[in-house]
């Protein structure tokens, strides 16, 4: 049995967060491997894997913020919002010359801070029990709610015209323009689809758009540049739990008494006046994380208990 940790690897494109989890699993030998999080086939970059018991921390970790680099396509619209979907509409060259540097920068503007957005209908949140995407794939009517999410950063780095004919295209040979493209960084809280950033952005100029490009380089305090590439997992180092739930929830040492009595489900009688965050991880003398504490009064009680054989 492998140790339990969080293992980063860095997604290469073409392959689904599952496909991902399947090579781990054969990798390390376990079956006990979830994700915090997934991404789609087209997009590349983090994903966070928990291994073994290590696994019961990664619903920590899907609320953690996120960073991405993407490329968007101003001038077409997909079913899908991005490069894997079917054009649905294209502007003109009037109207995408009347896209202005200054008009993109007011819709980016208007995009940033605390918005509300409607997830793309290719999206993996459920209705009525199954996923938007599969009920978008069968052809019916998806109507997500909008969402409040928060877009910290939405920064353009760099607009140049597109020559590409097709929504994924590498290029019609003609040379003409067929759209705009924007590189940009997006810092934003979990559940933020930058595939619908795209798609308003577009809306908001009045000539559609959609996203060519996808990299996640961040969740949190973890980053794409500690990951593994998916030929090396056998060989990729696992993180220790009690690190990362430190950096994820922040620290609370406890005596080994403590330790025992959090893991038989007593509470710390008195103990909440010493936590500096709540929830917090609460790490026994020798550096094992106990589990995931709570304040209850000013009591602490563990609401969330690591394998002590796999808590290392």
């Amino acid at each position: 049995m492998p140790a339990a940790g969080v293992l980063l690897v860095d997604k290469p494109g073409g392959m689904t967060s599952h496909d991902v989890v399947a090579r781990a699993r054969r990798a390390l030998g376990t079956r006990k491997i979830g994700h915090a999080g997934t991404l789609d086939p087209m997009a590349t970059g983090l994903l966070v894997l928990g291994v073994e018991g290590a696994t019961r921390l990664l619903t920590f970790v899907v609320g953690l913020g996120k960073s991405y680099e993407a490329t968007i396509r101003l001038g077409v619209a997909t079913d899908s919002d991005d490069a894997d979907g079917i054009e649905t509409a294209r502007a003109d060259a009037a109207s995408l010359a009347a896209v202005t540097p200054e008009r993109i920068a007011a819709g980016v503007a208007a995009l940033t801070g605390r918005i509300s957005q409607v997830p793309s209908t290719v999206s993996a949140i459920k209705v009525g029990g199954r996923r938007a995407y599969d009920l978008a794939r069968e052809g019916a009517a998806v109507e997500l709610k909008a969402r409040e999410v928060t877009v910290s950063r939405f920064d353009v780095l760099a607009v140049r015209p597109s020559t590409s004919s097709a929504t994924g295209g590498s290029g019609s040979g003609s040379g003409a323009a067929h759209g705009i493209d924007l590189d940009v960084v997006v810092d934003c809280s979990s559940g933020t689809y930058i595939r619908a950033l795209a798609r308003d952005l577009g809306a908001d100029l009045g000539v559609g758009g959609h996203l060519t490009a996808l990299r996640r380089t961040r969740i949190g305090a973890f980053d794409v540049a500690d990951a593994a590439s998916v030929d090396d997992l056998a060989a990729a180092a696992l993180l220790e739990p009690a690190d990362v739930a430190a950096s994820v929830l922040g620290r609370f040492d406890v005596t080994a008494d403590e330790a025992r009595d959090l893991r038989h489900g007593k509470r710390l009688v008195g103990a909440a006046s010493r936590l500096s965050n709540d929830p917090t991880a609460a790490i026994d003398p020798g550096g094992v994380l106990v589990g995931v504490v709570e304040r209850r009064g000013d009591d602490v009680k563990s609401v969330m208990n690591m394998p002590e054989e796999a808590a290392r």
